[in-house]
């Protein structure tokens, strides 16, 4: 029985993992994060009843930088009060329990791999799709971050005029159709062919992505999460036809794609943390 916490930059949850389920889980809004002192106080609230119960530590997402050997995070998305917090000391001196701490697209892979559809893989990359482009990486049933917790980070990789995340997240329909990824979703189910056409370019810039992931990586599952894969009946036709071009067609064959299932998977990742 662990505690699981995932950071956001609006929001933090907690919950306790208890059989590869969360319970008790909670929510809370977060406020003046411009504050460290403010902030590290409602993470505190948040996990406090949590720790009632007989839980053996508490593992924490965030989205950021990690040092995963000393527990500090850097400059936090969207809390600017974030820049170098010592955060397992602090959570750890509070609680007296260990604490382990990592980048929270590791832990939201970390869960499909040890209680999600990718269980049976050795070898997994999970993609959370959303305000920017994430991935985490499972080799040979470890969770891989690299020396500074920065492994997996493809979106980051030059792409046409900027970078590969630019094309794969919000921002391109913000770009393209001046609404965000929600509303392009709402419209395509409208049938707005306008907006469908851009969902299938969409699905051709993640087809890029996959291409430099099987590159690089050689998965045998891919796992994609976040709001924008909600949307997948638009984008995946167009992604799938644009991996017919890949170098190596029996590894497309040999690929399983995967559409995250549980909400509460970054949560049982970030719980499993304890556990690697």
């Amino acid at each position: 029985m662990n505690i699981g916490v995932d950071i956001g930059g609006t929001n933090m949850r907690a919950g306790i993992e208890l059989g590869g389920s969360i319970t008790r889980q909670s929510n809370i809004l977060l406020e003046n994060k411009e504050s460290l002192s403010s902030t590290l106080s409602q993470l505190m609230d948040l996990i406090r009843p949590f720790t009632e119960y007989p839980v053996k530590g508490i593992g924490i997402g965030v989205p950021s930088v990690v040092d995963v050997d000393k527990g500090i995070v850097y400059n936090v998305m969207n809390i600017p009060s974030w820049e170098e917090v010592a955060l397992r000391d602090i959570v750890e001196k509070e609680f007296n329990l260990p604490v382990f701490i990592n980048n929270d697209v590791n832990c939201f892979t970390l869960g499909e791999h040890r209680f999600g559809l990718a269980k049976k893989y050795k070898s997994v990359v999970g993609m959370a799709i959303g305000t920017g482009l994430g991935s985490g990486i499972i080799i040979n049933n470890e969770l891989y971050s690299g020396n500074n917790c920065g492994a997996g980070e493809i979106g980051m990789l030059p792409y046409r005029d900027s970078i590969l995340e630019n094309y794969v997240c919000n921002r391109f329909f913000e770009d393209s159709l001046g609404c965000d990824a929600y509303e392009a979703h709402e419209a395509a189910i409208r049938g707005d062919s306008k907006v469908i056409r851009t969902w299938k370019e969409f699905g051709i810039h993640l087809g890029v992505v996959v291409k430099t992931i099987l590159y690089t990586y050689d998965p045998e599952a891919i796992v994609l999460g976040g709001s924008i894969a909600k949307a997948e009946r638009f984008f995946k036709p167009s992604m799938l036809e644009s991996l017919k071009d890949f170098a190596y067609p029996e590894s497309i064959k040999k690929l399983t794609l995967l559409l995250s299932e549980n909400e509460n998977i970054a949560l049982l990742g970030a719980a499993a943390l304890m556990e690697k």
